[in-house]
């Protein structure tokens, strides 16, 4: 596990642009750019509490990512940030997603993060037990709250604690 970096950012934005144009699990629709993506990557710096986090092989291939953001901007907000996680198609449940939620999660407690939020489109089964197994509860249904490839889709907000 390490920070990712200027050099991963094909990887980021093929992955995320990925998941935007084949699935439901993100409710962005148009695919980024490089350039977009720079522009977010730039706003995670390892020292800041908003992290993006690479899983590689023994080669140094990507295999995944996960990152923390803003969970609203608002200053009030700020002891709170929302987590989000992506495999490579075809690797899921390997292991990945574990690995790289307790390394960021282990990042996280040496910051002063008070809640950590996943909104996760359902049904995903998989994504509901993978933060489960990180002792987030839910906390809210939101029924079809976001429509994407002509259908309605509903979020599962899930909680995580730190202190």
């Amino acid at each position: 596990m390490r920070f990712a970096e200027e050099r991963d950012l094909i990887f980021l934005t093929n992955l995320y642009n990925y998941y935007i144009e084949h699935t439901a699990v993100t409710f962005d629709t148009v695919p980024f750019s490089i350039e977009q993506r720079r522009a977010w990557l730039n706003q995670h710096p390892p020292e800041s509490r908003h992290k993006v986090c690479i899983a590689e092989d023994s080669q140094g291939i990507p295999l995944g990512f996960t990152a923390s953001h803003p969970f609203r901007l608002k200053p009030a907000y700020e002891t709170s940030v929302e987590i989000s996680i992506y495999i490579k198609p075809g690797l899921e449940r390997q292991g990945i997603g574990k690995q790289l939620y307790a390394h960021l999660f282990t990042l996280l407690e040496q910051e002063d993060i008070h809640r950590a939020y996943a909104c996760i489109a359902v049904p995903n089964p998989s994504s509901i037990a993978l933060h489960s197994f990180f002792n987030f509860t839910p906390v809210g249904l939101f029924t079809e709250a976001g429509r994407k490839f002509g259908s309605f889709i509903s979020i599962q907000w899930m909680e995580k604690h730190f202190d």
